[in-house]
């Protein structure tokens, strides 16, 4: 159970705790209060965290926490929260537990029984997403791709066959092979919004399509990190029933008694066919 607003933090609690991803007034009040009275707080760079930190007057006591000490550090901070010590953990930019070893941290606390509390904040890929225009009622979160190989092209054609959107990350060296590699999958017309500098002043969405996008940083450098919001794939066209399967369907609907007409009725509202041509296949099998 979440602890009742004024009593935070809760000793023995880990907290994931949301960041500007660009504008310092997203920041939220919740998380200023408990960022600057948490015991300890891992941050993913502690000297990129520093100045936030500081206007905040946070004493915690700071750690970093990333991809590439992710083994040695976990066990530290499970035998703090285990001391009773209040944990924060905060990444660069946005919400930790996505694409950043929070995910690892969130799951072996919960497994040893410390309470795990997310204090909501910006996030790139929904930010990306709901500003894009595109279907945001069902959509993937790819994340970082793997930089090459057989995993790589595996999960291009995976994404370029999804038919929700798929929301993706990269940086700015790759971003011009990602575009070129989904426009030889998808096609340069596939819908697809590149995002940059979300919440800045200088806040960018680059699209309607691959082609488009591709024109565009061929001419613009990119710069800084990208989110890049592709369309669902289209549904691929069904395949006509051949005359045979027509037929079948045709007498089943005679055989429970429907007229030819209103067979060859029923059969074209289900396949889009004309009725016309349905009720004419009937009447040749019958002179056949």
């Amino acid at each position: 159970m979440s602890p009742k607003q004024g009593q935070e933090p809760v000793a023995g609690t880990l907290y994931l705790v949301g960041t500007p991803i660009g504008h310092l007034g997203d920041l939220s009040p919740r998380a200023k209060a408990l960022l600057s009275t948490v015991d300890v707080i891992a941050c993913e760079d502690t000297r990129h965290s520093g100045q936030l930190l500081s206007s905040l007057n946070a004493h915690g006591k700071r750690l970093s926490f990333h991809q590439h000490n992710t083994r040695t550090r976990l066990p530290q901070l499970l035998a703090l929260l285990a001391e009773d010590q209040s944990l924060a953990v905060i990444s660069d930019a946005g919400l930790p537990g996505i694409s950043d070893p929070g995910e690892e941290l969130a799951a072996a606390a919960r497994s040893a029984g410390h309470p795990v509390i997310c204090v909501p904040g910006p996030c790139a890929a929904t930010t990306a997403l709901v500003s894009s225009g595109l279907p945001s009622g069902r959509f993937c979160f790819e994340g970082f791709l793997p930089a090459k190989g057989r995993d790589r092209n595996t999960r291009l054609k995976s994404i370029a066959q999804e038919a929700r959107t798929s929301v993706l990350y990269e940086g700015p060296h790759r971003l011009l092979q990602l575009l070129e590699e989904l426009e030889a999958l998808c096609g340069g017309d596939r819908a697809i919004q590149v995002a940059r500098e979300l919440t800045k002043r200088h806040e960018q969405q680059i699209g309607p399509d691959i082609a488009t996008a591709i024109q565009h940083f061929k001419a613009h450098r990119p710069q800084g990190e990208f989110t890049v919001v592709l369309g669902g794939a289209p549904p691929a066209p069904s395949e006509a029933p051949s005359q045979q399967e027509l037929l079948s369907l045709l007498k089943a609907r005679l055989n429970a008694g429907s007229s030819a007409r209103d067979a060859a009725r029923d059969v074209a509202q289900e396949t889009g066919l004309s009725k016309r041509e349905l009720y004419g296949l009937l009447h040749q099998q019958g002179s056949d």
